[in-house]
């Protein structure tokens, strides 16, 4: 059988193989039999670069070249591709299997990363590849982890998975809070109890799903380019948190309801295997320390998952979080705005805004039309200046409780001008709790009422 190496040009494979002129020909590489592209294009162009130039699918070029004695040599990532495109086709995983077995001792996790994200990048629909992504985790475990828990299996030669394993073991570090709630999802599926109570219990993975979706895959995607797992992993993501969501709702008992909740509880613990070899490894090898720090800080603001309750980060508790200057622009830790953007802003929210500092005085009111006229002049007076006396002793009494910290908010319903309106008077305090002033908002609520009386 010949041999071809894919990694070689298209020049140097027709001069070694004449014959391999007719089979290009055939698939659709008319260009080969002109001598001048031959000699130009050909010198700088490999047969899987080619064939996806003219949208050719690639496997059909390997099926062309075995079916006339050529034994492929392709690259491991390259098997790895046809692997998964075979599985694709409907070819039994037993039957891939045998291949995958033959021609891997081992396979790094990145490279099935790599294979997915290329696929896509050849135009292959990203819902084929949301299905590889359940098909293919039955292929490699065997292979891959050889059916170990991800405990047993760290001490592999995989960096990636030793350096997220080195992190986990970090207290309050997010991967260990990922991990272990992971493990948590494992043992809520090895529990001898029903499907529906499984079921039921299994929908809070949707807080560890959503942790991921808002910050792990953007900044995979956005700061490293690496965008097969938001586009893969984050949809598979969606739909496992979807279909818990309506077998909850479905009170049927059924053999549908049963074989439906067996595949998405299915589909759950193969997201736990792929994160736990695939996404934190990768994480892991691309997230700075102060990227893994903001993680934390952020995701302190998510309801525990599954009963776990992170632990705590000293270094990151510890450590200030400073922001970076940007000239011109008023930054905050939420972000950062220049002053026309601010107004703009302040101006487009449905409201009418006022703000009196911590001295009574009026500091800040925003623009645009008002049921409560806020007169431009005002800016710098007293507060309760603008009141009429009946209304004064009230106003003080609001701000008084404000600031020995009685009350944090007084909300007021009315209706005027024949419109209904809700005032929220609410105490603005910093991070201690000092006391900085009053922030009035004022929102008609007419659009909300006709609502609820359709």
């Amino acid at each position: 059988m010949k041999k071809i190496d894919l990694n070689k040009t298209v020049f140097e494979l027709v001069s070694e193989f004449p014959e391999l002129t007719e089979i290009m020909v055939s698939l659709g590489f008319k260009d080969i039999t002109k001598k001048i592209m031959l000699n130009s294009v050909g010198r700088m162009i490999t047969i899987p670069k080619g064939a996806k130039m003219k949208g050719i699918p690639m496997e059909n070029v390997l099926t062309a070249l075995r079916e006339n004695g050529f034994e492929v040599a392709l690259s491991r990532k390259e098997l790895l591709k046809s692997y998964l495109q075979r599985l694709n086709k409907g070819e039994s995983l037993e039957s891939v299997r045998v291949d995958f077995v033959e021609h891997f001792e081992g396979v790094d996790y990145d490279e099935i990363m790599q294979a997915e994200q290329e696929m896509m990048e050849e135009g292959v629909p990203l819902r084929e590849v949301q299905h590889l992504c359940d098909v293919h985790s039955a292929l490699f475990h065997g292979k891959m982890a050889t059916e170990q828990s991800h405990e047993e299996s760290v001490t592999t030669t995989n960096q990636n998975v030793v350096l997220a394993t080195k992190l986990r073991d970090i207290d309050g570090h997010p991967l260990q809070t990922f991990y272990t709630e992971n493990k948590a999802l494992k043992a809520l599926l090895d529990e001898k109890t029903s499907l529906r109570e499984k079921v039921g219990k299994s929908r809070e993975i949707a807080i560890h799903y959503a942790k991921k979706g808002d910050l792990l895959y953007p900044l995979l995607k956005v700061k490293y380019g690496i965008y097969g797992p938001s586009e893969v992993m984050w949809t598979v993501d969606d739909e496992i948190r979807d279909e818990l969501t309506r077998l909850v709702r479905d009170t049927s008992d059924s053999d549908e309801w049963n074989n439906r909740a067996e595949a998405v509880l299915q589909r759950a613990a193969e997201m736990v295997y792929k994160e736990d070899n695939i996404l934190f490894p990768l994480c892991a090898a691309n997230f700075s320390d102060e990227e893994w720090k903001q993680i934390y800080r952020d995701s302190l603001d998510y309801a525990p998952c599954l009963g776990v309750q992170p632990n705590t980060w000293n270094e990151a508790e510890q450590q200030e979080k400073s922001l970076p200057a940007h000239e011109g622009e008023i930054v905050m830790p939420g972000g950062h705005l220049t002053i026309e953007q601010l107004r703009a802003m302040l101006n487009t929210l449905p409201f009418e805004i006022t703000f009196v500092d911590a001295q009574n005085i009026n500091r800040y009111f925003n623009e645009g039309p008002k049921l409560f006229k806020r007169p431009a002049m005002a800016i710098d007076r007293d507060v309760f200046s603008c009141h009429p006396p009946k209304i004064e002793p009230m106003v003080r009494a609001i701000i008084n409780d404000f600031r020995s910290g009685k009350r944090d908010q007084v909300p007021v319903w009315m209706e005027k001008l024949g419109r209904l309106q809700y005032i929220n008077y609410m105490a603005v305090r910093d991070h201690n709790g000092q006391y900085l002033g009053t922030v009035e908002i004022v929102q008609d609520m007419e659009f909300a009422k006709k609502h609820f009386e359709k």
